[in-house]
């Protein structure tokens, strides 16, 4: 996908970029994924995101409304593995 995703295309180079991983709020980065086609299940408070193609999944937790720092990391990896 291109960075024509709008206000996701600025979210995601901003996790890219790397330099603001503590101020990514948590629906803003399931809202990516979701736009990237990754599919979500809930179990409690975990949100474990799949996408086919993807070998890796990702746990993602809330930390208030924001998303936690070291999760940001890891999305931030996927991204940039799989040029997404």
């Amino acid at each position: 996908m291109g960075e024509d995703l709008g206000r996701y295309g600025l979210l995601r180079r901003q996790i890219v970029d790397g330099r603001s991983d503590a101020n990514i709020r948590f629906d803003e980065l399931r809202g990516l994924l979701m736009k990237l086609g990754f599919i979500e299940r809930t179990r409690g408070s975990h949100h474990i995101f799949r996408k086919e193609g993807v070998a890796e999944g990702l746990n993602l937790q809330r930390d208030g409304n924001h998303a936690k720092p070291y999760q940001v990391r890891q999305v931030r990896q996927i991204l940039q593995r799989y040029h997404l």
